[in-house]
């Protein structure tokens, strides 16, 4: 745990943090993803850090950062301290450990493989040196029958066998069979949880496991935060980030959690190998991931043989435009996201070297600054990082301006995301923008008769064509 926040990871919780405490609501002013980025980098042009926000000569240094973020709203944000000395209590009388980008102590995976867009902030429960670990992550749906869930426990069991930490989602189904298999087998699990982590945490279950370094939970998300379908999807990367490689236990095929996780890992992350199971009654689902790269799983029996899937090649990652769906961020993405500037470690194991690590506890990552010829490239847009729809491929001519272009790769990825229902607030959270522009992104989409907004289950979902239409 750790038991004092550092002055940047203070600043960090005041400008992103909904800082929920008890039963209360989060400020509609925080600093999305894409604009805390845009801040960050900003203050690290003009040689500051978040925690110079909060010293004597801030109000000189928010007016540097007006062209970023209007300076009226980050003060606000600023003067939640009393708000921030609450939770920090309630968090430390529950053990939840709060780390940012800005702390030595963050994990170097996430760090390394996500570069700005890691997650500013974790919270977190139990040994944080576990995230450093890699291992196995497996992944898979909720609703499975019996016949998947001892299949899952057992593949807990052989890692647990074989020293290799289990990383996965906490989810109800695959998720929370693997890791029940590999705890119950004596190994150890790293959780990566979309929402309640502090509910989780307070589990008698629970406690033990995380007292004793057995277990660590951690999440992007305030602690009291409620389930939310963007999030969840949003933390499927960094289940596969923390990992060396990775099993597909399920997945629907072209929606859901899982199948969106899968296919980033494989279409452009490529972060460590997928391998889906290859044994039993299939799906569509596998055999979709199957034919997009995924690998048979080789249903190692002993710890040799277990072992030996960690020693497969991991193709060579080609250069994505973005991590995730921030690509369709209202939040300018530059080409300093998608062209690192000092060459990325090894992904499979990144060394723990103290020496790498900046002397000051800046927000910074290793390639914070692209060289001056990349800034002046325009950012490419490349429908193809999203499982193309048929509307959208009509809608990408040659001909077509950077605005019509931009929109049809945004309506190809909220055609990807709304196979089922979901609100504009969690369309917002999973493309990384503003509520305001989720909506008008989703109305155009409606007026286009791409989209239909139904009243129940309440939400936004894909038209369907039907017949003689």
């Amino acid at each position: 745990m750790t038991p004092v926040l550092s002055p940047n990871t203070q600043a960090i919780l005041l400008l992103t943090a909904p800082l929920i405490a008890g039963r209360g609501t989060a400020s509609s002013d925080l600093l999305s993803p894409g604009e805390y980025k845009r801040l960050a980098r900003h203050l690290r042009e003009i040689q500051r850090q978040p925690s110079d926000l909060l010293s004597p000569d801030a109000a000189e240094i928010l007016r540097a950062c007006q062209p970023v973020i209007d300076e009226s709203r980050l003060q606000k944000l600023l003067g939640r301290g009393f708000l921030l000395s609450q939770v920090i209590e309630r968090w430390q009388a529950r053990a939840i450990w709060v780390v940012s980008r800005a702390d030595a102590e963050y994990p170097r995976r996430l760090k390394t493989r996500l570069r700005e867009d890691a997650p500013a902030v974790l919270y977190g429960c139990g040994d944080m040196a576990l995230l450093e670990t890699g291992g196995l992550a497996v992944v898979g749906s909720r609703h499975v029958d019996d016949a998947l869930i001892d299949y899952t426990m057992a593949v807990g069991r052989l890692a647990a066998r074989a020293g290799r930490t289990l990383v996965s989602g906490g989810a109800k189904g695959i998720d929370q069979a693997a890791m029940r298999g590999a705890l119950e087998g004596g190994g150890k699990v790293c959780g990566v949880l979309a929402d309640s982590l502090e509910k989780t945490t307070m589990n008698r279950e629970h406690r033990n496991l995380l007292l004793d370094g057995q277990l660590v939970l951690i999440s992007p998300y305030d602690p009291s935060a409620g389930f939310n379908v963007g999030n969840a999807m949003q933390r499927n990367k960094l289940i596969y980030a923390l990992a060396d490689t990775s099993l597909v236990v399920s997945s629907d095929l072209n929606k859901g959690g899982t199948w969106a996780g899968a296919v980033e890992q494989l279409d452009k992350l490529k972060f460590v190998p997928v391998f889906i199971r290859s044994t039993g009654e299939s799906s569509a689902g596998l055999d979709g991931l199957r034919k997009k790269g995924a690998l048979p799983w080789p249903n190692p029996q002993d710890v040799d043989s277990f072992e030996d899937v960690f020693n497969v090649a991991m193709p060579t990652p080609t250069a994505s435009p973005q991590v995730g769906f921030a690509l369709f961020s209202n939040e300018e993405p530059t080409s300093a996201d998608a062209k690192p500037t000092a060459p990325v470690p090894p992904d499979t194991a990144p060394a723990p070297q103290a020496a790498s690590e900046p002397s000051a506890p800046v927000d910074v990552v290793s390639d914070a600054q692209p060289p001056a010829e990349a800034l002046e490239e325009p950012p490419p847009v490349t429908p193809e990082a999203v499982a193309p729809i048929d509307e959208a491929k009509e809608s990408l001519q040659p001909e077509s301006t950077p605005a019509e272009a931009l929109f049809a790769a945004v309506r190809a990825a909220i055609q990807q995301l709304l196979s089922a229902p979901m609100k504009d607030a969690e369309v917002a959270a999973a493309l990384d923008v503003s509520n305001a522009q989720a909506k008008a992104w989703l109305q155009r989409l409606v007026d286009e008769g791409v989209l239909e907004k139904q009243k129940k289950p309440a939400g936004y979902i894909v038209k369907q064509k039907r017949l003689f239409e």
